[in-house]
């Protein structure tokens, strides 16, 4: 078996075991995956109830990784994050009380409640995966990922995201509501012992790879094929971006390295060693959605992020 047919059959696995808990939300598992394997951050948008944290203990399970999760409030201070030194008055030294950063999947919910101060805490954790506490600095897991969650209902006592944090996200999932026969057959598990939640803890769900794997993979990904008329198409689409009339801020540079990235975990989740142009296409919206923001009047006339990534792609020709 070559590297890439096995590469391609673990992810294959854990998508499948993901399924057995998580109901529906394909397209969320998949972008899920492209994250961690990506060695990037996502944001996850959401309403409440819809198994978004969930998705992350599943996928650490999975992959034999650890995961914490940090419910961000108005009141959350950085060192509740990262973490602090407490002076010991029995040994009369000081010890260091380690954050839920240490951690491979950090789920950050409703980040947006807490004040800039305190989200700026990840900043360094998602940059350099290392944490500077009392000015010394501590290496975090070479998992280390961020799963952060908003509500995109409520945003009183809210604090928006700055752009330049967005930036650091590789994706943006959202999470929407189960279609009708994905909700009945989750009531239905709701009337027996086998719950999701159930099923995580029992023996149902069996560990795909250890973590120590994550990091060989994801150097064999660096074999997927990305040909130079489809690097093109990549570079044109974040320009377009900053050249579109109905555009105030476009994407970065970070936006072309993330399609670079992501187009390949996509391409082996789709069972092939090439990118097309439907995995770009796929992935224009997650990865340019957040990045972008609009003149005020073309919001007022009712244009949204979708529709104009959508106009985007049917504007630039399809490499053949």
């Amino acid at each position: 078996m070559s590297a890439n047919e096995k590469i391609i059959g673990i992810l294959s696995d854990i998508r499948q075991e993901m399924g057995k808990v998580i109901i529906g939300q394909e397209t969320a598992i998949d972008l899920a995956i492209v994250t961690v394997f990506s060695s990037a951050h996502a944001l996850i948008e959401g309403v409440p109830g819809i198994a978004k944290t969930l998705l992350v203990r599943t996928l650490g399970k999975i992959m034999d990784c650890d995961s914490k999760r940090i419910q961000f409030t108005p009141d959350l201070m950085p060192t509740d994050i990262t973490g602090t030194n407490v002076f010991d008055l029995a040994g009369q030294n000081f010890n260091l009380f380690k954050g839920p950063v240490f951690t491979d999947f950090l789920l950050a919910d409703e980040i947006n409640r807490a004040p800039a101060k305190t989200q700026s805490a990840l900043l360094q954790c998602m940059q350099e995966k290392k944490v500077t506490i009392d000015v010394k600095d501590y290496p975090l897991s070479p998992h280390f990922t961020v799963f952060a969650t908003q509500n995109p209902i409520e945003y009183e006592g809210t604090y928006p995201l700055p752009e330049a944090e967005k930036d650091r996200f590789m994706l943006k999932i959202k999470m929407d509501y189960p279609l009708e026969d994905e909700e009945k057959i989750l009531a239905g598990k709701m009337l027996g012992a086998m719950t999701p939640e159930k099923i995580l803890e029992t023996e149902m769900t069996r560990k795909i790879i250890t973590s120590d794997l994550i990091t060989s993979l994801q150097e064999s990904l660096l074999s997927v094929t990305i040909k130079e008329e489809i690097l093109e198409y990549m570079v044109k689409i974040v320009r377009e971006t900053r050249k579109n009339e109905s555009v105030l801020v476009g994407a970065g540079p970070r936006a072309t390295q993330a399609f670079i990235v992501a187009s390949r975990v996509y391409a082996v989740l789709s069972g092939r060693d090439f990118v097309t142009p439907d995995d770009v296409k796929s992935l224009a919206l997650p990865i340019l959605g957040h990045r972008i923001i609009l003149k005020p009047e073309y919001e007022i006339e009712g244009l949204s992020i979708d529709e104009l990534v959508k106009r985007i792609l049917e504007n630039i020709s399809i490499p053949r």
